[in-house]
């Protein structure tokens, strides 16, 4: 088995359910008491969401970078980066290190791809939603990628950061969402990609009028795939 490198802690809300989410599928794939080798470098949130709405990405850069560093020193033979958001500094993280960067993108955009679902919403913080960095790498898989309208992006991030990073789940919040992947459907969009790490604590398969494609749970099981060898990464 491969090790893997997680780095969590935007949320640790989400980087928990990555723990839990590889722990049982390496369970399930290889009998009762096995769980998966890995090794996470969980960052304070605080300092990164600061330079995120600073615009501080070269601030954020550093600090993943050196999770990153520490994580491949410490033996880990893959690097698993437990935020969408902050995929926006990969290219910086999978320059500093040598091992395998596993995309959370690409695991996404594979499941669509074999749902035949090219026309997907994507949800996130605004970052994700209204930059480039995600909707690009998805785009290179040949999917068409629609964001909600600028009213529900600033609702949506507005329920990220003041709810679901601090565990907060609030049935009126499911609601905005639903709304917004409703219009959505009504724009043409035949799956949504939960396109940040803690909307699947919000929001689950029977809530949604489309299919939803989880970015932690597709990220996690591709981590899976790469320790038990039968997953080879993307290029970044």
């Amino acid at each position: 088995m491969r090790t893997i490198g997680l780095i969590g802690g935007m949320s640790w809300e989400s980087s928990a359910e990555y723990y839990r989410l590889i722990n049982q599928q390496v369970r399930d794939r290889l009998g009762p008491l096995r769980s998966a080798q890995l090794l996470m470098y969980s960052v304070d949130f605080g300092p990164v969401e600061q330079a995120q709405h600073a615009g501080r990405w070269d601030v954020a850069a550093r600090i993943l970078v050196d999770a990153a560093q520490r994580l491949q020193d410490g033996g880990a033979e893959c690097v698993v980066l437990c935020t969408n958001t902050m995929h926006k500094v990969a290219e910086q993280i999978q320059a500093a290190i040598t091992v395998p960067f596993l995309h959370i993108a690409d695991p996404a955009a594979q499941a669509a791809q074999q749902a035949t679902t090219l026309s997907v919403g994507l949800l996130g913080t605004a970052f994700t939603m209204e930059q480039d960095f995600l909707k690009n790498r998805l785009a290179q898989h040949g999917l068409n990628v629609l964001i909600p309208d600028a009213q529900e992006r600033q609702a949506l991030h507005r329920i990220i950061y003041e709810e679901l990073c601090v565990g907060i789940i609030s049935e009126a919040s499911r609601r905005v969402y639903q709304q917004v992947i409703e219009s959505l459907q009504a724009r043409g969009a035949q799956a949504v990609i939960l396109g940040c790490t803690e909307i699947g604590l919000l929001l689950k398969p029977e809530h949604s009028p489309l299919p939803l494609l989880d970015t932690t749970e597709l990220h996690a099981r591709a981590a899976v795939e790469f320790a038990l060898g039968s997953g080879t990464p993307a290029a970044q």
